[in-house]
């Protein structure tokens, strides 16, 4: 299904829900983005509740719905596909999530604080070094904060393992690397629409939890493993 035609699908399908289940919701998108998942190779993200103002009670929460028109067409490639049904499912999910956000005010303030701190990031000020992790978690060690993706991980030597939507990859280290850094992944076959981050986090301990450290930031070309066997 074309860019144009699903959109006019999603309009019609909004059409069909409640006024009173979309209280709030100031925008229903499509976005033209293909949006995979950090873990397996056969999912994508269809869609996404992003919330916008709000004056912290959570029940004026202004939000905004956004379905992916890449991720729908990457997963009808992959087998049958029922676009009205997958677009339907997908919508309503993304409205209940707008409900859920609106009655979880600690969420939504762990959410803006770390959307803050990795905005500090992108503008390359100092910034908490932990704050993806109030982010939206997607699976055990990976959050997303906006569009960007933070994997954790543990260096072995001169690389770190890592899988990156089913495929594994071996990520280089620069030579005396420690931690807390944050290292953006290059060479991904299927990379999202913001950055992929591996984050070497620092471990606390009663000695060192006060002590301020420098975060090291910077960007390394990974190696996909198929391409190097007998190299692990």
């Amino acid at each position: 299904m074309q860019f144009n035609d699903f959109r006019s699908l999603v309009e019609r399908l909004q059409g069909d829900i409640p006024r009173e289940f979309q209280g709030g919701v100031v925008a229903i998108e499509v976005s033209p983005k293909t949006v995979p998942h950090p873990v397996r190779g056969d999912v994508y993200t269809l869609g996404e509740c992003i919330p916008l103002e709000w004056s912290g009670s959570g029940a004026d929460l202004q939000s905004r719905v956004v379905l992916y028109h890449g991720s729908f067409q990457a997963l009808a490639r992959l087998g049958e596909f029922d676009w009205r049904a997958e677009a339907w499912e997908t919508l309503t999910h993304e409205l209940r999530h707008h409900l859920e956000w609106r009655a979880n005010v600690a969420a939504l303030e762990a959410y803006d604080w770390a959307a803050e701190e990795n905005f500090k990031r992108h503008e390359g000020e100092p910034f908490d070094p932990v704050f993806y992790r109030s982010g939206e978690r997607v699976v055990e060690g990976v959050w997303k904060v906006d569009d960007d993706v933070f994997m954790e991980g543990v260096g072995r030597g001169e690389w770190c393992p890592l899988v990156w939507h089913g495929a594994p990859y071996r990520v280089p280290l620069p030579p005396g690397i420690r931690p807390p850094a944050f290292l953006v992944l290059e060479g991904l076959t299927e990379p999202p629409p913001g950055d992929v981050v591996l984050v070497l986090p620092r471990r606390v301990t009663l000695f060192n939890f006060w002590r301020r450290v420098a975060v090291l930031e910077g960007a390394v070309a990974v190696a996909a493993v198929q391409q190097e066997r007998g190299r692990l």
